[in-house]
């Protein structure tokens, strides 16, 4: 069997929000990490301002977890991201994710509208493979 090890951001105040909610920010298992889905949420918890601010910092606390775990958004293979408008909401997702994955082979994805992120209006969620360094 597989050993499943938590990884949380270094230095980052939000380890308090996730052992409040009862999840890991990620899970590394074997050469896979599995991340949690990311909000644009501040240290404190409470949502950026406004949309192309909740979706930079969901990519910077995504970076965060991908850095604890020695990966990269070049590590990333499959990204599932959720919008509560995506009609409306689409440039500015495309806005950065051009600045995290500026060409090809770019990763798997998929984008779902929904109508619920807690408070929020994008997350993203991503399975990464760990690269051999860092294993």
């Amino acid at each position: 069997m597989t050993t499943r090890n938590a990884i949380f951001p270094t230095g980052s105040a939000r380890h308090a929000l996730y052992h409040e909610h009862g999840y890991s920010p990620a899970i590394r298992s074997g050469d896979l990490l599995f991340v949690s889905g990311q909000v644009g949420s501040r240290e404190d918890g409470t949502p950026e301002e406004t949309h192309l601010a909740q979706v930079e910092r969901a990519f910077d606390n995504l970076g965060a977890i991908l850095s604890a775990a020695g990966c990269g958004f070049d590590d990333i293979i499959d990204v599932t991201t959720f919008h509560t408008d995506p009609a409306a909401q689409f440039g500015d997702l495309m806005t950065v994710k051009e600045r995290h994955f500026p060409a090809a082979p770019y990763p798997a994805w998929t984008a779902m509208g929904v109508t619920w992120l807690a408070g929020f209006d994008f997350e993203i969620k991503v399975v990464a493979r760990i690269p051999e360094a860092a294993r």
